[in-house]
């Protein structure tokens, strides 16, 4: 019977003959018999394989390395030394994938930045075994979440022409030979010659198809990759990531917030829940007391409060700055932290400043804020930033061309405010941040599993 290790530990197998599929993770020889440290990726947990003299090929079994895959046929034993229920007494050891001495994961702590280097590899670690096992759950929660309250999954396109934010961040696309690049008169790149006979770019958001389909459907989300070309090598940027952006009709701002709200505790608590041994593994190895820090996430209020006063704030504090808090402009990452731990709390700032967000989020009465709201969450800052969008026709002209936006890339986008337009709101959520936040594991380029970024596009 060829069964998961998963199903070893949810039933009751002991004094059972088994088959086993998977790969050593680490392999103790002693004269008279072994122990193989043995995993199938199917759960966090492995299963120690013993084997003793009187088996069949124990030389030929003594010689099986680390990283090897193996078949074993094998009886279900109670464990008699501690740290363990059972193990698998083994009457049959088939190598099926050898490996060789040099195989890169040994069984000791290898570091992350080596670990990057072997990205096709390092899933079979403990460490990313939890990670890319809780971003699995963690994107399955997602889905629920939005399944179950009524929400349309909307595939938006990756090739686009618009640059919803105006960033010059986008990567351009083409189909031409850069080495007989087709020029217009004046000498510039004749993009009417290329594929779509247009300048086009890979996606940066979602958000404006989202919009038209929230306009047919009332609440959508979009749930895929996403690409800027930000040249950025902070631990929370990447020039490929995934991104989550709900839009929904006929909601305003603090109905967006309690949306937020809601749907984060969900995906937390499904996390907790289902992963119990990697966050147990975490809180131990990673970030201690990560476990009570999502806790009173789910059980705490999120505060609401207004921009203006989270600058009063920090003005007030008893602290000398490394970037002074300033009326008109983005608070730094020391701000976030500060304002969490002020309020101990997730915090929700809202209205901020026209003058550095989008064209597309909607003008607040005074004429000088938005209303846009961030979630700033303990230990990790911004984790969502959304907006009531503007939906008035004619406010939303007057706003591309006070911020010089090319109204032929958007046409579309604004005529949806001629077609039966409402109030509409929606937000993004990069999901490596998420992932930063449940696994205590702060760099980017570890919970993504080949990740992209200036000067690194291997494997």
């Amino acid at each position: 019977m060829t069964i998961d290790v998963k199903r070893l530990y949810e039933e009751d197998y002991i004094g059972k003959e088994i088959i086993l599929q998977g790969w050593v993770r680490s392999h103790r020889k002693q004269k008279e018999y072994g122990f193989i440290d043995f995993y199938d990726g199917t759960c966090f947990k492995s299963i120690q394989i013993v084997y003793e003299k009187d088996i069949d090929s124990f030389d030929e079994i003594q010689k099986i390395k680390n990283g090897s895959s193996l078949e074993i046929e094998g009886l279900v034993v109670k464990s008699p030394s501690g740290g363990q229920d059972f193990e698998v007494k083994a009457t049959k050891v088939i190598l099926k994938g050898d490996s060789p001495e040099d195989y890169p994961i040994q069984p000791k702590r290898h570091t992350r930045e080596f670990l990057r280097e072997v990205a096709h590899l390092r899933p079979r670690t403990r460490l990313y075994q939890a990670v890319f096992r809780v971003r699995s759950v963690a994107a399955m929660a997602i889905h629920e979440y939005f399944q179950n309250n009524g929400y349309v999954y909307t595939h938006t396109p990756l090739i686009t022409t618009a640059d919803c934010e105006g960033s010059d961040q986008m990567f351009k696309l083409t189909t031409v030979d850069f080495d007989k690049l087709p020029l217009d008169e004046d000498g510039k790149f004749d993009a009417t010659k290329d594929l779509f006979g247009k300048q086009v770019y890979v996606t940066g958001t979602g958000q404006l198809h989202g919009e038209a389909f929230a306009t047919s459907f009332k609440k959508i989300y979009t749930f895929g990759p996403t690409f800027r070309t930000e040249k950025s090598n902070t631990k929370t940027h990447a020039n490929e990531f995934w991104m989550i952006e709900p839009e929904i009709a006929f909601c305003d701002l603090e109905g967006l917030m309690d949306i937020e709200e809601e749907m984060l505790k969900y995906v937390v608590g499904r996390v907790l829940d289902r992963c119990p041994d990697e966050m147990q593994f975490f809180d131990k190895y990673v970030e201690e007391g990560l476990t009570d820090k999502l806790t009173k996430l789910i059980n705490s209020e999120f505060v609401r409060i207004d921009y203006e006063e989270v600058i009063t704030i920090l003005n007030n504090a008893d602290i000398k700055w490394d970037f002074e808090p300033k009326f008109g402009e983005d608070i730094a990452k020391e701000h976030e932290k500060y304002i969490t731990e002020y309020f101990d709390s997730p915090v929700f700032i809202t209205n901020w400043p026209k003058e550095i967000k989008p064209f597309y989020m909607k003008e607040n009465p005074d004429g000088k804020t938005v209303a846009s709201v961030d979630l700033e969450v303990p230990g990790a800052g911004e984790l969502m930033g959304g907006s009531q969008r503007e939906e008035d026709y004619d406010k939303l002209i007057a706003r591309c061309k006070e911020m010089n936006i090319d109204m032929t890339t958007v046409d579309w986008y604004i005529n949806l405010r001629k077609y039966g337009t409402c109030i509409h709101s929606g937000f993004g959520m990069g999901f490596e941040r998420l992932l930063i936040y449940l696994t205590g594991v702060e760099n980017i380029r570890d919970v993504i599993p080949f990740p992209r970024t200036p000067n690194n596009c291997d494997f």
